[in-house]
């Protein structure tokens, strides 16, 4: 089962389809407008411009189960990302992303790093080229650390 297998609905922009001949490698991030971490987003957009011309796919998934810290309709919520963050990643339609009625999407995500459930905001993962290797990251991990790029430079180096 890989990324392509899901239905993902996107907002922004709005007929964002990933391109079932290429492997890519993609960081799928559950973001907030209203969050401590936040500020991230900033730092997500710096490191989807460094490497997205090599095949690297940053993906925003707003949810509001933390703290209710993404109000707002889908609109609002890309609006606001790239007016205050510019940007310029693909972000799905508001997501659950825990309990019983999370998305499949994630369901897999959290099955593949070991079961646990996302904890709050701003947790990464990232998805190896071949669609079956998951890596989580924290939300306190800085999005431009060297153990995130050191990964995504190795995948996209490496043929799958």
């Amino acid at each position: 089962m890989t990324l392509r297998n899901f239905n993902i609905e996107f907002i922004n922009p709005k007929n964002f389809k990933l391109d079932p001949n290429k492997n890519k490698v993609v960081m799928v991030v559950n973001i907030a407008t209203h969050c401590g971490y936040t500020p991230q987003l900033s730092k997500l957009e710096a490191l989807y411009q460094k490497y997205s011309h090599k095949g690297f796919l940053i993906i925003g998934v707003p949810s509001n189960e933390f703290g209710e810290q993404t109000p707002g309709q889908d609109e609002e919520i890309a609006t606001f990302c790239k007016r205050n963050y510019g940007v310029s990643f693909p972000i799905t339609s508001k997501t659950l992303v825990k309990g019983n009625d999370k998305n499949n999407f994630f369901d897999f995500l959290i099955k593949k790093t070991g079961g646990v459930e996302i904890r709050w905001n701003f947790e990464k993962f990232l998805i190896f080229k071949n669609g079956k290797e998951v890596q989580r990251f924290q939300s306190n991990e800085d999005p431009l650390s060297s153990t995130i790029t050191n990964l995504i430079e190795k995948e996209l180096k490496d043929e799958t």
